[in-house]
């Protein structure tokens, strides 16, 4: 009978912290569950930090090979505050992108190993074979509509956190 009361009085609590309906919250769910309508990659937050400036973007993960060979090839659209995310580790040298099949230009961001920008390539040419190379080993590349980068003042130095 004990055991019953205590169990009683635990959901009794439990019922009571939480609003009715509501399992986790609403920004927890958002960042959990989302997922890029066209892509189906993995969706999350992910901000630069250039000097007291936070400026946040919503990128889509592509964390496997297949999905980095992918990347934003044939993508029409990409929104001011989204992008992509290429993530890598352990860190890679030599790393370069290009633009085949790409239809929109994007500014190509390079992440060292410290989390900051090495390098940016800007406004890269759409469909262009030419590689677009690091300017050193890389944890990750973000790549985001071309001509953003500049737009908002991200330049090399800046923090990257996703």
């Amino acid at each position: 009978m004990k055991f019953g009361r205590l169990l009683l009085a635990c959901v009794t609590v439990l019922a009571a912290c939480s609003q009715p309906g509501e399992t986790a919250p609403a920004a927890a769910r958002s960042t959990e569950l989302a997922v890029h309508p066209v892509s189906g990659l993995r969706v999350v937050p992910l901000t630069v930090r250039r000097g007291g400036k936070r400026l946040r973007f919503r990128v889509e993960v592509a964390g496997t090979p297949t999905e980095q060979a992918r990347g934003l090839m044939f993508r029409t659209a990409l929104g001011p505050d989204e992008g992509m995310i290429f993530p890598s580790q352990p860190p890679r040298e030599g790393v370069s992108f290009w633009m085949k099949n790409t239809v929109i230009p994007l500014d190509i961001i390079f992440i060292g190993t410290d989390g900051r920008i090495l390098n940016i390539a800007a406004r890269t040419t759409p469909y262009s074979l030419e590689p677009v190379p690091a300017a050193g080993p890389v944890i990750g590349v973000l790549e985001i509509a071309g001509g953003r980068a500049a737009e908002l003042g991200i330049v090399a130095g800046d923090k990257v956190e996703w």
